[in-house]
């Protein structure tokens, strides 16, 4: 099994330097790429299936193919690197970050090449301080190298590259609000249209895609389209970053097959439940995915197949809950960052999930009534989308709404017994 993204990757060493990055056949994709058209990197994109790893899904190309090309084309032109990661439960883009940061580089400037940017940033989650030493390290030997700044490797094309730091909040990581946050301004996410592939920073195109999307760049440049898609047991090309957290024998993260399925990950690579807890759900893709249990083992984690299972893929790393966890008590808390997180824009958001968190609360405490889940219903459903500015609360409705349908035996004996049954 070929796991491109981490075959450089030992968490217990150093990452490659550029002179080990370009042994192991790095930056050979970037000189390929500025021998072709800008157009044709796209359509080997577009060809090879790769989508958003994110979470959202949405084809690569095809949001690169919104950018305006050509002579008349506005400049300058942006692309950035969303490496805002703050979904609770995900770790996946850390590892790439801090494991090998001269992937996500040359993918950066391949993919920038793509649709003739001029400028890119990383916009990076506060916390990761060793990300930050090596990415910043890792650009100045780019620089030295030749392959950032202008005439990159002997061409015509040019690319500035920087790196940001952001000042937090989760809501940074929704990509308008990002741009905000980049000109200075507060993160509160804007109207869309116009996008931001035609008026994005500072009114100029400007795209977004996130680390491991972009760290997928390279290697479909290299090897071509078809052997892209060949790694993966799905549509959706490509292999994935897989996570689980919770009360395994072995929480961790591995590069698999697109399509691996649940059943698979959880108890092969996970090495299923700890001796004494038996599964009861998971949050497939982080904090904001729908609940699925027992009955989705075999569901493929891939976008389509989980879709249609009811829920997200999102970032493809599992939160599990064991028998021995308070599902009230688990919402409580995830509602209870989101409901922090909102930005306050929309009355939905930051009014909404301070109701839902103190409903949940309440339950929690002992002081639950039968009206109390009629309310949390009603807010699941205004919360959902086409209600707000962002996904944010939509987000946050996903695991309410599936908590509420699997779990409402939880929810009635916190109302009947006047306590929370997981507390001593």
């Amino acid at each position: 099994m070929e796991t491109p993204l981490t075959r450089s990757i030992a968490p217990e060493k150093a990452p490659p330097d550029l002179a080990q990055y370009e042994k192991a056949g790095g930056y050979a994709a970037l000189r390929k790429a500025l021998r072709m058209a800008p157009g044709d990197v796209t359509a080997a994109v577009k060809e090879a299936n790769l989508r958003g790893r994110g979470g959202a899904g949405f084809p690569t190309a095809q949001k690169w193919s919104f950018v305006p090309m050509g002579d008349d084309a506005p400049h300058p032109k942006y692309f950035i690197c969303n490496a805002d990661e703050m979904e609770p439960g995900t770790f996946k883009d850390r590892l790439l970050l801090e494991g090998d940061p001269h992937q996500l580089i040359e993918g950066m400037i391949v993919s920038a090449y793509a649709v003739q940017a001029d400028v890119g940033y990383i916009f990076l989650r506060w916390a990761y301080k060793l990300a930050a030493q090596r990415l910043e390290q890792a650009i100045a030997e780019a620089y030295h190298r030749g392959y950032l700044g202008r005439n990159i490797a002997g061409s015509s094309y040019s690319l500035e590259l920087h790196l940001h730091v952001s000042a937090g909040r989760y809501m940074c990581g929704e990509e308008t609000a990002l741009l905000n946050a980049l000109e200075g301004k507060r993160a509160n996410p804007r109207a869309k249209p116009p996008y931001p592939q035609v008026s994005g920073l500072w009114g100029k195109p400007t795209v977004v895609n996130n680390v491991e999307t972009l760290c997928c760049v390279p290697h479909i440049v290299n090897k071509g389209a078809a052997w892209f898609k060949n790694l993966s047991r799905s549509g959706d090309g490509g292999t994935k970053l897989y996570g689980v957290s919770g009360r395994v024998k072995k929480p961790g993260l591995w590069e698999l097959p697109m399509g691996t399925p649940i059943r698979e990950i959880l108890e092969e690579h996970a090495g299923g439940m700890r001796n004494g807890y038996r599964f009861r759900g998971l949050l497939p893709g982080g904090a904001s995915t729908d609940f699925m249990i027992a009955d989705h083992l075999d569901v493929a984690m891939d976008f389509d197949s989980m879709q249609a299972a009811g829920s997200r893929l999102g970032t493809g790393t599992m939160i599990i809950l064991d028998d021995r966890t308070c599902p009230v008590g688990m919402l409580h808390n995830l509602e209870h960052f989101f409901a922090q997180e909102s930005c306050g824009w929309c009355t939905p958001c930051w009014s909404g999930l301070s109701w839902v968190e103190q409903i949940l609360k309440g339950l929690e405490d002992g002081k639950g009534e039968a009206s109390d889940l009629e309310r949390l219903q009603s807010h699941a459903r205004l919360l959902s989308p086409g209600h707000t500015f962002c996904a944010l609360a939509p987000g946050a409705a996903e695991p309410l709404q599936s908590g509420l349908k699997y779990f409402r035996d939880d929810f009635d004996r916190h109302i009947r017994e006047k306590r929370c049954p997981w507390r001593s």
